[in-house]
Parts: structure tokens; sequence; C-alpha cells
């Protein structure tokens, strides 16, 4: 698929605007391997090609294993992630996908008993910061990989 516009510079104030929300939220309570695998997991769900490809590389080379990374779209089933881990995906996943009742107080509850206030919050914020890239490059069909050299994403060894 051909991309259909650079939104970067189509609108510059905006962009940059979500880049320091962008670099903000990684300087928020919640760990950056966090961080990584919750954008990997609402990037999958938004089918952000993107932002997958971004995701894990980003996480591979801040040390995240690569079962790990295969795992993250199946993280109900899998032996491999924490109950704090668990309950970044469950919180990433309500929010992402709103539903008609919006997230439900079971999801709230299983998430306040692994993170504190501060945490759930600075993880929400970072939810919409991903959500919001995922629909400008779902949106505009940004090609996967397009920007790795840019981040320096080559690092990760996959090609």
């Amino acid at each position: 698929m051909q991309p259909r516009l650079d939104y970067f510079a189509t609108s510059p104030r905006l962009g940059k605007m979500l880049s320091e929300l962008s670099q903000a939220v990684k300087q928020a309570s919640i760990p950056l391997n966090l961080i990584h695998l919750a954008d990997l997991r609402a990037s999958q769900i938004n089918g952000c090609a993107f932002c997958v490809d971004m995701h894990v590389k980003e996480a591979k080379i801040r040390g995240e294993r690569e079962l790990r990374l295969y795992h993250v779209a199946v993280w109900r089933e899998s032996p491999l992630f924490s109950p704090k881990e668990r309950a970044v995906f469950e919180w990433t996943e309500a929010v992402t996908l709103l539903g008609a009742e919006g997230v439900p107080d079971a999801v709230y509850e299983s998430v306040r008993a692994q993170l504190s206030e501060q945490e759930i919050s600075d993880l929400t914020f970072a939810l919409a910061v991903i959500n919001s890239w995922n629909r400008l490059a779902v949106s505009f069909r940004k090609t996967p990989g397009s920007d790795a050299a840019a981040y320096g994403l080559g690092k990760a060894g996959l090609a």
C-alpha cells in the first residue's frame, strides 16, 4: 500500500506536540519496558503495522526477550508475563477497545491491585498517545520500517 500523506509535514506543529507528549510519557512513573509492551499490544489491536514494527524493535533494543514479544498477542494464555504485566495488558485492551460501558469496574480493580494511582494515570496517558499514533499511521498508511533508520531501530537486528 502506498502512504497517503506525510502527516508530520502537513501538520508540523501538531506532530511536534504529539511527539513531545510521547517523550513525556516515557519519563513518567511506568517503566519503559512496560510502556513498550502496552504500545505493542495497543498497536496489534488497532492493526497498526508501522507501530507494531517500531515497538517490537524498541523493546528488543531495550533487552526484551523475543519469545515474550511473540506472546504479547496471546498474553492471557502465556506463562511468560507477571501479574503486573497482565494487568497492564488488560488495561491496555479495555482503554483501546472502549465499549459501550467504557472500562469495566472489574478491569479497573484488577489494575488497581497491581499499579498505583499515579501509574494507572500515566499508563492511560501513554495509551492515549499510542492510540493517537496508531490512528495517524493507519489512516495515512505509514509504511512499516520506513523510519527505522531515523529512530536507530536497526540495532534491534530485525531487518
